[in-house]
């Protein structure tokens, strides 16, 4: 059994409003921001209207990802909410690319990243860009928020990949993390960084690999174990939580499987998320 039926799989959401320690709020603004963020992200920048945000990254030239984002407009600045650990490598980056435009790259001060199941009151808030499954993430003062269980199962239930449980920096096309899937990568405006890479991936459908949830009949292995039918290798676990977990598979290898899927001789079955579009080769769906 390879692939379920998530409209059978699926548990419902369930996290309060939580703190996102791993998370820091960058600030960009001046007269040039927007064109400069439209120019080097992936998502269109320019279609952001006031309180509104989208997801997005910034690539490398061979068109992986560095750094993955969301991008909150409040009127006079961009807000970017990205990984700590890619904060400082962000920013300097944000820099080089800089060159005459008149825009100021800095943190924004006092500020942190939550989330939460349901619309909060907070004045910095946003429905998330991904899928309305996952909630509303918002930008509040420091200390406004404590820290909950239950955000991580919910992501990695619904099939969302964290900056730096799963992604990393320079290891995924936008593709392979489902950037394609919510409205991240524009394939309509003009030039970004990578852009020529990505949209080779999209129009000659090169996508082979994909993150993608999947539910273990046992304990979760380390990340980076590997998933094999038989001797093929299909994939490896990212992050994972109690018997849930992301995993990056080879699509056309599990294709081809005809033997159980098995990490550390735990079974895996590969979910269908309801937001992917694209097909996942399955060889049976469990009642």
């Amino acid at each position: 059994m390879w692939l379920a039926s998530e409209a059978t799989e699926m548990r419902q959401p369930d996290f309060p409003q939580t703190f996102l320690p791993g998370r820091a709020i960058l600030k960009i603004a001046g007269p040039d921001a927007r064109h400069f963020l439209h120019n080097l992200l992936t998502a269109d920048i320019e279609a952001l209207a006031p309180g509104d945000a989208t997801y997005g990254a910034l690539l490398t030239p061979q068109g992986k990802i560095l750094s993955d984002v969301f991008v909150f407009s409040d009127g006079t600045a961009y807000l970017i909410d990205c990984a700590r650990t890619q904060k400082h490598d962000l920013l300097k980056r944000l820099a080089m690319y800089k060159l005459r435009a008149a825009v100021s790259i800095g943190e924004a001060e006092n500020l942190e990243a939550g989330v939460a199941l349901d619309e909060t009151s907070h004045a910095l808030r946003y429905p998330d860009p991904r899928s309305a499954e996952i909630g509303w993430r918002m930008m509040v003062g420091e200390g406004k928020l404590e820290t909950a269980d239950g955000y991580d199962l919910t992501r990695i239930t619904l099939g969302f990949a964290d900056s730096d449980a799963d992604l990393g920096s320079g290891e995924f096309f936008p593709h392979e993390a489902n950037l394609d899937q919510f409205s991240a990568v524009s394939f309509s405006k003009g030039c970004y960084v990578g852009q020529e890479v990505v949209s080779r991936m999209e129009h000659r459908a090169m996508a082979r690999s994909r993150i993608l949830p999947v539910r273990l009949s046992g304990p979760a292995p380390e990340k980076g174990a590997e998933i094999r039918s038989g001797e093929k290798l299909v994939g490896q676990i990212l992050s994972s939580s109690g018997r849930r977990a992301l995993a990056v598979l080879r699509l056309d290898r599990l294709a081809e499987t005809s033997e159980p899927l098995l990490t550390d001789a735990v079974t895996v079955t590969v979910l269908k998320p309801r937001w992917a579009h694209y097909e996942i080769p399955k060889a049976e769906i469990e009642p």
